[in-house]
């Protein structure tokens, strides 16, 4: 199936539906309603895919005008108009017509754009203001300022920015890794040139300003292990001791000794000391700015001398280095961590923008202004109501207006609010309106022109009536009418003639005799007519105490009915059964079936395929139906060949 949505076909849609009408003529018409060729091939195909024995067109046809025939009653029933349907068959249209209202050029782009970056190494500093009312503004003025000379990037980061690790370091942050910062953040810092500041980036965790520092062809990823000794938040006199230990743990490895064995030993990095120092590969970015240097700088298999982090003094050895995965590589991982982010959304957003423009959409900004002034401090139930009442449309598009009477359904009773969040609230409680009308039109759309779509659209709708109303008819009746079951059994017995007698009881077990004699007493007591209430009495008395089993077996069947209804020695229970006490409640053994429960569900079946049998009589003399025998004669013809 075609799963792209080209938002310059929109405007040809309503051109493009007569031709489609002219490939896909009308095969039949079921009380009046119109079938085309596409949906019967289509279900006729799929049908054949299931069988083992492939269906000629003549059968299918039977048993496709069988299921209109049936979905054709449920709408006459008016099961198509039912919040529930509605609801289900309204999110099930969403979810199918996605993929189509996706701009993949869109999606493409943002694939090749996030692989660009892994071929280029970013080297940033930036300033970070907490994501809190005002912090915006105040870091596009620090910017001004910055740009208009008035005061360093460095002075300003270590003064402003919130970001512990950068900010003593005038805000030197170290190399950027695609796809380990938030997109808007990684976005940002590749599309800055060397020397400039980027704009505000509101990255999720706060805000930023960028200033690239360098930019160089990727190098791809180092494999490199490490010793530590820690010495963040120790005394001089213990980061004096440290340094005398790494100092010695260097003398020893330039002298031969095992880096894996020394890791284990004296490392104070629990993760990788248990590994022997191993830190597998990683890209540039991925390791504080010193220690990154330090094991890109080096060779493979080299040795690095003790150096500091704000952790602690380090001794690196590379032992590898690979390039740049191929594009083919790093997609699956891209399209992963595109997943994450407001990339997943992009493509549906461009698509459903350019959905809006080709249909016109206009929101009415005074009008919604309007319906701002009405709220005056509080977002109730009375301005609710008033909102509601605005004649004015919210907003406009082909063929239709989103009314603020739509609006005001969605609004949240939020109590107090500011001009602002009643404005924010308002807006977008119009967008979303005038966003679903559009997509509404755009999946019409999308099914006048889309065999596929429209195809699997009318299976899944045509499916959730067809069972609602064979629930109804034929299931729940032949559950519920005991009466009609009985008859029907009554006038069909001999077709469930049993080979040999069958011991019929039910079979009550307990841990123990005095239980046992017990639950036999009170189940004197009970009415068996109702079999599940009989059981339930049962439970409610004694709870886990008993054990209740309705059972209908001929000799032979099972151990326990043998020896209670046809004198067989008692079979020895196992040592870890609980349920060693057991006797017969109402047992007998019966030459054949007295009731419908007897042949374990066969007359229910039975009953159902006559109920369905007499339903669909009915709906052949109730609806009329009318194919087209030209049509089908082609059809006929197309698949002979």
């Amino acid at each position: 199936m075609k799963k792209k949505f080209l938002a310059t076909a929109v405007c040809a849609m309503a051109l493009a539906s007569a031709g489609a009408q002219n490939t896909d003529p009308v095969l039949m018409t079921v009380n009046g309603k119109p079938v085309h060729q596409s949906e019967f091939e289509y279900l006729y195909n799929k049908n054949n895919t299931q069988q083992v024995e492939k269906q000629n067109l003549d059968t299918y046809l039977h048993m496709f005008t069988d299921y209109k025939l049936k979905v054709a009653d449920a709408e006459a029933a008016g099961l198509d108009k039912t919040p529930e349907f509605a609801t289900e068959y309204a999110n099930f249209r969403r979810d199918l017509s996605a993929p189509y209202f996706r701009d993949e050029e869109v999606a493409d782009a943002l694939l090749k754009e996030s692989y660009n970056h892994h071929l280029t190494d970013v080297y940033v500093s930036h300033i970070m203001l907490p994501s809190a009312p005002g912090s915006e503004a105040t870091l596009d003025s620090i910017r001004t300022l910055i740009l208009a000379g008035n005061v360093s990037f460095e002075d300003a980061a270590r003064e402003n920015s919130i970001d512990r690790y950068s900010a003593p370091r005038g805000g030197l942050m170290g190399y950027v890794t695609p796809d380990r910062f938030p997109w808007a953040f990684e976005e940002a810092a590749y599309n800055t040139a060397v020397g400039a500041i980027s704009p505000v980036v509101n990255s999720g965790m706060g805000y930023h300003i960028i200033r690239v520092e360098s930019r160089t062809p990727a190098v791809g990823e180092v494999e490199a292990s490490h010793i530590l000794r820690v010495t963040r938040d120790k005394s001089p006199e213990e980061v004096a001791a440290q340094k005398v230990t790494i100092d010695s743990i260097y003398t020893a490895l330039v002298g031969g000794a095992d880096f894996e064995t020394l890791a284990k030993e004296l490392s104070q990095d629990p993760g990788s000391a248990q590994r022997g120092g191993s830190l597998g590969f990683f890209p540039r970015g991925a390791m504080v700015a010193e220690f990154d240097s330090v094991a890109f700088a080096l060779n493979d298999n080299e040795l690095s001398k003790p150096f500091t982090t704000a952790f602690g003094y380090h001794i690196i050895k590379r032992t590898g280095h690979k390039g740049v995965p191929s594009f083919d590589e790093l997609r699956p991982a891209i399209e992963k961590a595109m997943m994450r982010d407001e990339r997943a959304s992009r493509p549906e957003t461009v698509a459903i923008e350019k959905l809006l423009a080709a249909h016109s959409a206009t929101v009415n900004e005074a009008a919604v202004n309007e319906a701002c002034a009405l709220v005056v401090g509080n977002l109730d139930s009375v301005a609710i109501a008033a909102i509601a009442g605005i004649a004015t449309p919210a907003a406009t598009y082909n063929g239709g207006v989103v009314t603020f009477a739509e609006v005001a359904e969605s609004l949240p009773a939020n109590g107090k609010v500011t001009d602002l969040q009643a404005h924010e609230l308002i807006k977008a409680s119009v967008d979303d309106k005038l966003r679903d009308a559009v997509l509404d039109l755009a999946r019409n759309d999308l099914e006048a022109t889309n065999a596929d779509y429209r195809n699997l659209v009318n299976e899944y709708r045509d499916g959730i009536l067809l069972y609602e109303i064979a629930n109804r008819n034929v299931w729940d009746r032949a559950a519920k009418d005991t009466e009609g079951l009985r008859k029907f059994f009554d006038a069909n017995k001999k077709r469930y003639a049993w080979e040999a007698p069958k011991f019929k009881s039910i079979i009550i077990f307990a841990p123990n005799d005095s239980i046992l004699e017990e639950a036999m007493s009170y189940a004197q007591t009970l009415s068996t007519d109702d079999p599940a209430a009989f059981t339930q009495n049962m439970r409610t008395r004694f709870g886990r105490d008993i054990k209740v089993e309705r059972v209908i077996a001929a000799k032979g069947e099972n151990e326990i009915t043998d020896y209670l209804g046809f004198g067989a020695a008692k079979p020895e229970p196992a040592a870890n059964n609980k349920w060693k006490f057991y006797r017969a409640f109402n047992g007998k053994v019966i030459d054949a079936p007295e009731d419908p429960a007897d042949v374990r569900g066969a007359a229910v079946t039975d009953y159902q395929t006559e109920l369905e049998e007499n339903w669909v009589a009915g709906l052949r003399k109730k609806y009329k139906v009318k194919v087209n025998k030209g049509v089908f004669k082609e059809l006929k013809k197309q698949y002979a060949d």
